[in-house]
């Protein structure tokens, strides 16, 4: 008898990751399909990674162009694909430098060096964090992050790394000692729950750069690339932070990240101090110019159009479902619902209804759905998570705050 996927799968791998029980065969669009011939609605995205859904047809004809051409150089090599994709970014970003990585993690470090680079000089060599926040997991990420999942026995990690409580405007002044070099911020949190910072906090933040002289790092790797329905998750707040990284969507599926920064701090690093191997590989710079592309000509839109329609009906499952469902957080096609009660089950329960959702900060339903969903993929969502509701939690239960 053939083993199957799972059974192959548990032979001979670390096991690290809790899968979903699904074994695909294929992905097109806004679906997944499994094996055994059903389809699944996504609202996970590869966890924010397929900004244009699966298999869309031009990010397929731009790496088919590319892989003829040639696959891989190394950064040796002048190549028009990393050119003309980090010109589009630097164009839709506003920022003027780029450096390009293979992940988000990869990203966070190198922002993390880029920082110590510019405070050495200064004496500067702190870099700060904040609770909830997720930057990778490599050591540097880790040691601006408070995950004990991520950590517990595996330390020790970076030193002048200090973690502070998120949208604490008094704690972030009370760590001004002169020594800091960068924060690192999500606007908007992703595993943190689909936390956003508050006004309060973030004004405070830019206010503290003006006073002590430190870089504000924007971790945009999940937020960015118009997931929130502007091209960064901070661009709601007016702000221009120093530094910024960016991946997941911004690769149309293949890994590709960045680290942005200006023109002012273009010499902070010089030939030989930072390096990737792989990291702006041709084919993925020609899938990444695609999603650059559908943004410029209209995507964004849908984003939002759909997104508002998202929130609507999810606010109106809110009002359905008060003893459940405490808040809708978020923007465009980056939500999430905070419930009473943890939130794994009801990701189950949905998923047996072949939609697929994750939990995050235990009591948070994350939804990342591609770009490209429409109102009625909204529906078909909000129908099963009316199922879900009405199944899991008996009639006029209430939960406590």
């Amino acid at each position: 008898m053939t083993a199957t996927l799972t059974e192959r799968e548990h032979e001979h791998f670390l096991q690290t990751y809790k899968r979903l029980a699904l074994e695909v065969d294929h992905a097109h669009g806004m679906y997944v399909h499994t094996l055994n011939g059903d389809r699944y609605l996504d609202f996970l995205g590869g966890i924010a990674v397929n900004a244009l859904g699966h298999s869309h047809p031009r990010v397929i004809e731009a790496i088919e162009r590319q892989l003829r051409r040639y696959m891989h150089l190394s950064n040796y090599f002048y190549q028009d694909a990393q050119i003309t994709f980090v010109e589009k970014l630097c164009q839709l970003s506003g920022y003027d430098r780029a450096f390009l990585s293979n992940s988000g993690t990869e990203a966070a470090d190198g922002a993390i060096k880029f920082a110590r680079a510019w405070g050495n000089p200064q004496g500067k060599t702190t870099v700060i964090g904040f609770t909830g926040g997720f930057h990778g997991r490599t050591y540097g990420a880790l040691s601006i992050m408070d995950k004990p999942r991520y950590k517990d026995g595996m330390g020790p990690f970076l030193p002048d790394c200090h973690i502070l409580p998120f949208n604490d405007p008094a704690a972030l002044r009370s760590a001004m000692d002169g020594t800091v070099c960068g924060v690192v911020i999500e606007h908007l949190q992703g595993e943190g729950g689909i936390e956003w910072a508050t006004e309060e906090f973030v004004r405070e933040l830019f206010a503290l750069r003006e006073q002590h002289g430190f870089l504000v790092i924007a971790d945009e790797v999940q937020a960015g690339a118009g997931r929130t329905g502007t091209f960064f998750g901070f661009d709601r707040f007016n702000v221009r932070p120093d530094v910024v990284t960016v991946a997941k969507g911004v690769g149309g599926g293949l890994p590709l990240g960045a680290i942005l920064t200006t023109e002012a701090l273009a010499t902070i690093w010089g030939a030989g101090q930072h390096g990737t191997t792989f990291g702006g590989n041709a084919v993925a710079c020609a899938a990444g110019l695609v999603v650059l592309e559908e943004l410029e000509n209209g995507l964004m839109e849908n984003i939002n159009a759909t997104g508002e329609y998202l929130r609507q009906q999810l606010e109106g499952l809110k009002e359905k479902f008060p003893a459940i469902i405490r808040d809708v957080r978020g923007a465009g096609a980056m939500m999430g619902l905070g419930l009473k009660l943890p939130a794994d089950p009801f990701v189950q329960a949905l998923l047996r209804r072949k939609i697929i959702a994750n939990a995050t900060s235990e009591t948070v339903i994350r939804l990342l759905p591609p770009y490209i969903f429409q109102p009625e993929h909204v529906d078909a969502l909000v129908e099963k998570l009316t199922e879900v509701f009405q199944e899991q939690v008996p009639p006029n239960a209430e939960f406590g705050e």
